[in-house]
């Protein structure tokens, strides 16, 4: 396959493309070194480029809403929805905005990301099977992946399924099914201070919770240069470490806050007759005129169909994401990045270069999007727990459901001040309510964040080795409502008593080699269908309409499965029989006579990937979602798990060397390579790969 690329010669001259080295250890993780930053990202983004071709283009094509041109129609609906919401628009406008230092630095990722796309598209057989061609990327293309990875992240989808909920059920059910499903990103991470380690000094750990793909979303990798030798997690296409980085002296790490900062409007538009042309349209505003509204039309390419049009409307509170069609409503999409036309990119080379955790602490003043929790510590024994990120002020409504963008009380009126607590015996972030709970309408159950609590006040004496015993606890606390609500003896089939004596005695683990765990899994399965079919619930049974996009957030089975332990006890549905369905549940599980199979038998991987692998094997796993392991099924849906752990990291102040990392399946983006999947056997058991920093027991490549 030829692939040729017209790259900014200038730029990449400057950056020195011939000044800076690539080693990699027995994993294959990408060590570079360079003789500045500017230099070292341009290295990053060419050994980038080389690991991870094909991933790249994805990517970029995703955020420009032009992924359907090689990937195929099932692509169109998110194509569209990047286009609707102004991704790619949005993202230039954040880079016109950058200071001239960091976008001279984004710059320099960009050329080399250009310089190294044609040997890393070479290497890879899905250009040729798509006939996709790699183009040269534009300077605010890193900025737009960022977007495109965290538009959804919020979940602001989650108001249209609290719409839907309200409509069926009143205004007192907007949050009946609050518990945080179908969750698109989660996290546990830890902080244990130096008082409770066996070296004096503190420990980070954690592991961030996403959609796991082939490739992977988090990429090990080490960047040195005389300013800085930092290593940790990247994002492909981004420059830097956003989310989890040890500088050798300093080291954070982030999880999901579970803020609320993304709104919808309803809008009411009507035909604008501008001198008689009658093609544009106009919104109601909130002082009650009539405002003009943007308009324009783009065409998708679909490899294999026919070309797709698509209209784009933004109104003065943002794009419309939803408008005629299935569409009930007329709504706008209002977020902060486009706003403010500020991403938070200055925070990326400053987090490079912190030494202390006050270093982290200024530098995260300025993060924008999204808004997480952040663990921090240094050697010198500072620590910090906080949020960051950017947050609007407004009307409580507005974090609910969509609102009535012509009422002046649900305009943004500035910025939230984010949280910081000091961190009293150790500090624990796992999505639930805490030190986030004021920005934010729905939180993860507690679950995951008491577990991990627990075991750590277990021991006075931890290492970075035994933070894996943390990673792969599978105690499933969220079964014990649902357990306590099984019938008494009286009345029940023979097969339905040794059932409910055998789920009572069970461990609630969810352990790979848990036969129990798989019954049990299947009584919950029957639970949430008995629940989605009582007529309680027929207002929300239907097929969701709308657009594609967000169905995921609107299919009443999964809503059920993970509230569930709510559900139980809600007195918001009275109509409900609880113990009925748990009674028939427990016959119909015990009339199935489900084999004595392994939990890890039929709870297996499932991973999205761009082009699917039919002939992929992938392995079985312990966890489920309130697990610390949390390997998230769909209760009723499936068992299988396509949101788990995308990278674990355990991070020693003591000695970096000491320091421990693992991603789902490995370095190297290439099927086939011997990186591909060398870490997956290990991930799958919560195994961690040791973190190498002398450069002595690297291996150098030629660039």
């Amino acid at each position: 396959m030829s692939v040729s690329l017209v790259t900014n010669t200038d730029a990449a001259d400057a950056a020195g493309a011939e000044t800076f080295e690539l080693y990699r250890d027995d994993w294959g993780i990408p060590h570079l070194r360079a003789p500045d930053a500017n230099r070292l990202a341009y290295a990053q983004g060419r050994a980038t480029a080389l690991d991870r071709a094909w991933q790249l283009e994805v990517e970029r094509h995703r955020a420009q809403g032009s992924s359907a041109a090689f990937l195929g129609p099932d692509s169109v609906a998110w194509d569209r929805f990047a286009r609707q919401s102004r991704l790619a628009d949005t993202a230039r406008r954040c880079h016109k905005s950058l200071d001239p230092g960091t976008a001279a630095w984004v710059g320099a990722y960009v050329d080399g990301v250009n310089d190294g796309l044609a040997a890393g598209a070479a290497r890879d057989e899905r250009f040729a099977r798509t006939g996709h061609t790699p183009t040269a990327w534009e300077p605010w293309v890193p900025l737009g992946i960022w977007t495109a990875t965290h538009i959804l992240f919020a979940g602001f989808a989650t108001k249209l399924w609290r719409e839907r909920a309200a409509r069926a059920l009143g205004d007192e059910a907007v949050t009946l099914f609050a518990t945080d499903g179908p969750g698109t990103a989660g996290s546990n991470g830890w902080l244990v201070p130096g008082d409770r380690t066996r070296t004096g000094s503190a420990i980070i750990a954690g592991d961030p919770h996403r959609f796991i793909e082939d490739p992977g979303v988090y990429q090990q990798i080490r960047l040195s240069c005389p300013e800085y030798d930092v290593l940790g997690l990247a994002v492909p296409g981004i420059p830097g470490l956003g989310h989890f980085g040890h500088t050798g002296s300093a080291a954070w790490a982030i999880t999901n806050a579970m803020a609320d900062y993304q709104d919808l409007y309803v809008e009411q538009l009507r035909p604008a007759w501008n001198g008689g042309a009658g093609d544009g349209i106009e919104a109601l505003g909130p002082d009650g005129t009539w405002e003009p509204v943007h308009r324009h039309t783009e065409t998708i390419t679909v490899a294999g169909a026919d070309p797709v049009e698509v209209e784009v409307l933004e109104t003065a509170r943002g794009p419309v994401i939803t408008h005629g069609g299935t569409a009930d409503q007329t709504l706008s999409l209002r977020y902060p990045p486009r706003v403010r036309r500020d991403l938070g990119f200055a925070v990326l080379p400053a987090l490079l270069r912190a030494r202390t955790v006050a270093d982290i602490d200024r530098a995260l003043d300025g993060w924008a999007e999204p808004v997480n929790v952040v663990h921090a510590a240094d050697s010198e024994g500072g620590l910090l727990h906080r949020v960051a990120g950017a947050v609007p002020l407004r009307h409580r409504a507005n974090r609910l459901r969509p609102v009535p963008a012509w009422d002046p009380q649900y305009a943004w009126q500035g910025w939230a001040e984010t949280p910081a607590e000091p961190v009293q015996g150790f500090a624990v972030m796992a999505n639930a309510r805490g030190i986030a709970s004021p920005l934010g309408v729905e939180f993860a159950p507690p679950h995951r964040a008491d577990r991990i609590r627990e075991l750590l006040s277990g021991s006075a004496d931890w290492s970075p080795d035994a933070m894996a015993d943390v990673h792969r606890d599978t105690h499933l606390a969220s079964a014990a409502p649902l357990l306590a609500l099984l019938p008494g003896p009286d009345g029940l089939s023979p097969a339905a008593l040794a059932l409910r004596a055998r789920l009572l005695a069970w461990d609630r683990h969810m352990a790979a080699e848990s036969t129990d765990a798989t019954v049990f899994s299947a009584f919950r399965a029957r639970v949430v269908r008995r629940f989605a079919a009582d007529p309680a619930l027929a207002g929300l049974a239907g097929a969701p309409t709308g657009p594609e996009v967000f169905h995921p957030w609107l299919y009443l089975v999964p809503r059920i499965g993970y509230a569930l332990e709510g559900l139980l006890t809600t007195t918001l549905l009275p109509g409900l029989d609880r113990a009925a369905h748990v009674r028939a549940a427990l016959e119909e599980t015990a009339a199935a006579d489900a084999p004595d199979t392994p939990w890890s038998r039929v709870h297996r991987l499932a991973p999205w990937s761009a082009l699917p692998d039919p002939d992929a094997q992938w392995p079985g796993l312990g966890g489920d979602h309130d697990c610390v392991n949390a390997t998230s099924t769909v209760p009723g849906f499936t068992d299988l798990t396509a949101r788990a752990s995308a990278a674990r990291y355990v991070w020693d102040l003591a000695r970096r060397e000491d320091s421990l990392w693992a991603v789902p399946l490995g370095a190297d983006g290439v099927s086939g390579s011997p990186h591909h999947l060398d870490q997956l056997p290990l991930w799958a058991r919560c195994d961690l790969v040791p973190v190498v920093t002398d450069w002595t027991l690297l291996t150098k490549e030629s660039v």
